[in-house]
């Protein structure tokens, strides 16, 4: 394992990379000059094992190591961008209108060729690393596709990792946690069936607008009252929808949001909690609603081996103050998540420096944190797979 100055000269041939990744910004599934740019690299490399169209653009490269037999582990880069108008003001900013890498895929790309590169002409490691290029995680389906399409069972991958860029963190330095990391994503819809009439007269009508806005109210008290407050419920009501006009009391009254949670048992709570608590406030006013709820993304697990060799990986890169192994989760989610429902893995933050926030028009990846990046690959292959 080595510090990241053995990794200083890959930065160059990577920032070009990214670079150009930043500028030809493509979304969802649709990555085809993406997925065609990594796959003429690798390539270059001199991996000849490459798959490409997996869950549409998406690619699974190979390196088998020269140290003998051995597991293959998984190192997962993101590849899309977010519809968003760029205003970076950078010399490489995107040359999409509407389409911008806001999130720093571009930069987890070029992280992972370059990890590729060197591994691929060193190869001091045993058994197998399996590159994994995943498309569409902006819209939280891109993972669950890829293993939904046995890319764990096809390469035979026993571990699995992930990075992504973190805002504000110092450039050199990684954050995780052990156990839950990011929060289950849910939503929900409801809609409010009253009875509408002229609003000079409401005591003739069953008015949704009212009843949405006592369960808004209302759904707080499930946070607040039927959740332990040392565990962690998000309910945020996003949409209100309802009315035409100035003088008319509505049909119906439509509510949508979102549900954040770190335990399965607080997931199961809320479904259960939303759904009574908008019925019976619905009832008491005599109306009624109609209920949906989608489970999306699941709770995002470190497994604690595989966090283990994480952070030896990133301590052996940058000192043992440099990375952080005890964070507080987040509530935001992250796809990656399938990706640890299938196989134990562990996912870190790499610092990117005082940038503007991701899934911002401003935001840039830092190149900087290049080699940081590449470094991390390096030494957690070097360490899971050692010779």
């Amino acid at each position: 394992m080595q510090s990241v100055e053995a990794f200083q000269d890959l930065q160059g041939e990577a920032t070009e990379w990214r670079r150009y990744l930043h500028q030809h910004p493509e979304l969802g599934y649709q990555l085809q000059n993406t997925a065609m740019f990594v796959t003429e690299k690798l390539a270059s490399f001199g991996i000849n094992h490459i798959e490409t169209g997996i869950a549409e653009t998406g690619i699974v490269a190979l390196i088998q190591g020269e140290g003998g037999d051995g597991p293959t582990i998984g190192l997962r880069a993101d590849m899309d961008a977010l519809p968003i108008l760029e205003d970076s003001k950078k010399p490489w900013l995107s040359t999409i209108p509407g389409k911008m890498h806001a999130c720093g895929h571009d930069g987890h790309t070029a992280m992972l060729l370059g990890a590729a590169k060197y591994l691929s002409s060193t190869r001091n490691f045993k058994g197998s690393v399996a590159l994994i290029f995943q498309p569409a995680e902006e819209d939280g389906r891109g993972a669950q596709r890829m293993v939904l399409e046995g890319i764990m069972e096809r390469f035979d991958i026993s571990q699995v990792f992930g990075v992504h860029n973190s805002p504000g963190m110092e450039i050199g330095t990684f954050a995780l946690c052990e156990g839950p990391m990011s929060a289950a994503l849910d939503e929900f819809d409801i809609i409010v069936k009253g009875r509408g009439g002229h609003a000079a007269y409401p005591h003739r009508t069953i008015d949704p607008i009212v009843i949405a806005a006592q369960i808004i109210v209302g759904l707080q008290a499930v946070v607040s009252r039927n959740t332990d407050p040392t565990e962690s419920l998000v309910i945020t009501v996003t949409k209100l929808n309802a009315g035409t006009a100035y003088n008319i009391i509505p049909e119906h009254a439509e509510l949508a949001g979102t549900v954040r949670t770190l335990l399965p048992s607080l997931r199961d709570l809320a479904e259960c909690q939303i759904e009574a608590c908008a019925q019976g406030i619905a009832r008491g006013f005599g109306a009624e609603i109609e209920f949906k709820y989608r489970r999306l993304e699941p709770i995002m697990f470190n497994h604690t081996v595989e966090t283990n060799l994480a952070v030896k990986a990133a301590r052996s890169l940058v000192g043992l103050a440099a990375v952080d192994d005890k964070i507080k989760p987040g509530m935001g989610s992250e796809d990656f998540a399938y990706m640890l429902e299938a196989r134990p893995g562990a996912y870190i933050y790499l610092g990117n420096g005082p940038t503007a926030p991701v899934h911002h028009p401003a935001f840039d990846f830092n190149d900087e944190a290049l080699p940081y990046g590449i470094g991390y690959w390096v030494n957690l292959v070097e360490t899971a797979l050692a010779v």
